[in-house]
């Protein structure tokens, strides 16, 4: 596909990185002539110096012949004319990364009237993410599947658990509702099976009813109970976001924040919170707060050094949940095993999320792919078909078909009900399918997940 980036931030780079290692061709424009000559260098792309908003710098880049345009420079103003312009000229699909919180309130109307494909907000985006963490304490990461009504969380393994130890097929059932999709162990991830025998500090990625996972969560960190209350580090954009929806959680929360002027607005608009104007990355502080009597720490300061340290400190004190923000992934390659919990990443989610836009453009053309995920840094991919009448695999009990290895079936949509499979379970015509794979890309029909030596062809 044909793709123009204005904007070589950091979610600029992700997309530059990630989309031309996809083999797209991708047209970079940027002011910062510097910035642009280095992403030139470093990744398979070419570049154009000016401002992404110019009708004259979005022609020489080729945007009226672009399947897609992405507008993701700092300012949101800038973002917005460059969509609606990139429209105009004839780009297939547009989008905007959009942060204020003001814009917020109308990006429908954005969507609707200015004809913008996709509007994002990478604040907003990890709110959204803080709270589905918050809902399920055990688990270092949340994906949400079908908006937001299929939940796939990842927990540790602890010593003692009842799944260690014995192979999946004797726990069938135990858990209710509770697909157990991806293993990691040892940064090795495997789907695994019936004969797969998990262990003590295995990650494994799990969907389900929402009560049957919280019941299996609970049993991987027995000592993890209901967050009810945290103390927030940080007082910007994403807690902005974050408030009203922890508000509506009943939650009790103090925030931390070191702007006497942000303070005191946001002390403003959310009385039902405590807003402290202090610094709150200082140990003598943080404990005058009594912030270890919290159940979680969330670190939103606009420093990744920062935050990193006092969710350290948070866990030493004895805090139950820490969730940390990082902008630089590469710190997290430095400080393995320091003990932070649930790692959020604004960028990153907002560069995968329009990944997934793309992909699912993409897959969906000539296929029945109607929903795209990557997990685990593209090891996992994880699809969503559309059931047609022709499938070849239909009303038969999963237990009695043969799929590739290396994939498994996680969810069936049925009339808008969802269903986590049994043996039992059939797959109907109009069914939508979440299939998760390791081994198998470019997918582009359920019949493609079976094997066709089966002589049902």
């Amino acid at each position: 596909m044909n793709i123009v980036i204005a904007g070589a931030g950091k979610v600029g780079e992700v997309l530059c990185s990630d989309l031309a290692r996809e083999n797209h061709n991708i047209m970079l424009i940027e002011l910062n002539e510097t910035r642009l000559d280095q992403f030139i260098n470093s990744y398979d792309i070419s570049g154009i110096h000016g401002n992404g908003a110019m009708f004259d710098i979005q022609t020489e880049a080729g945007v009226d012949t672009c399947d897609v345009f992405i507008a993701v420079t700092r300012n949101d103003e800038t973002n917005i004319i460059a969509a609606i312009t990139a429209r105009k000229l004839g780009a297939k699909f547009t989008i905007a990364r959009v942060r204020d919180p003001e814009y917020s309130k109308q990006m429908t109307f954005l969507r609707e009237i200015l004809g913008i494909t996709l509007i994002i907000n990478p604040e907003l985006e990890a709110a959204q993410e803080i709270t589905r963490t918050l809902l399920f304490p055990s688990a270092l990461h949340v994906e949400a599947f079908e908006h937001g009504r299929v939940n796939m969380i990842e927990v540790v393994l602890k010593e003692g658990t009842p799944l260690v130890g014995l192979p999946l097929k004797d726990h069938n059932g135990r858990f209710g509702d509770v697909v157990i999709c991806i293993v990691i162990r040892d940064d090795h991830v495997m789907i695994p099976d019936g004969e797969t025998i998990l262990r003590a500090e295995d990650h494994v990625m799990v969907t389900g009813s929402p009560g049957d996972v919280r019941i299996f969560s609970k049993h991987c960190q027995p000592d993890l109970v209901k967050i009810n209350s945290t103390v927030i580090i940080g007082g910007g954009k994403l807690t902005d976001y974050l408030l009203s929806r922890l508000i509506k959680m009943r939650m009790i929360i103090k925030v931390i924040e070191i702007d006497a002027d942000n303070a005191d607005r946001l002390a403003i608009k959310y009385p039902q919170s405590e807003i402290i104007f202090g610094d709150g990355t200082k140990q003598a502080f943080l404990n005058e707060e009594h912030f270890s009597e919290y159940d979680s720490v969330i670190a939103l300061t606009g420093v990744d050094e920062e935050n990193i340290l006092i969710s350290i400190y948070a866990s030493r004190m004895g805090v139950k949940k820490t969730i940390t923000k990082v902008n630089r992934t590469d710190l997290l390659k430095v400080l393995d095993n320091v003990g932070l919990q649930s790692i959020i990443t604004p960028q990153r989610l907002i560069a995968n999320h329009i990944i997934r836009f793309i992909r699912s453009i993409e897959n969906s053309q000539g296929s029945t792919v109607s929903a795209f995920y990557r997990l685990l840094d593209g090891r996992v991919e994880v699809l969503q078909f559309k059931v047609k009448e022709s499938c070849c695999e239909i009303a038969i009990p999963l237990v009695e078909l043969q799929t590739k290895p290396g994939l498994l079936i996680a969810c069936i949509i049925r009339d808008g009900k969802i269903i986590y499979p049994k043996g039992t379970s059939r797959i109907l015509p109009h069914d939508d399918v979440i299939v998760v794979t390791t081994t198998h890309k470019n997918f582009q029909d359920i019949d493609d997940i079976f094997e066709k030596n089966r002589g049902r062809q």
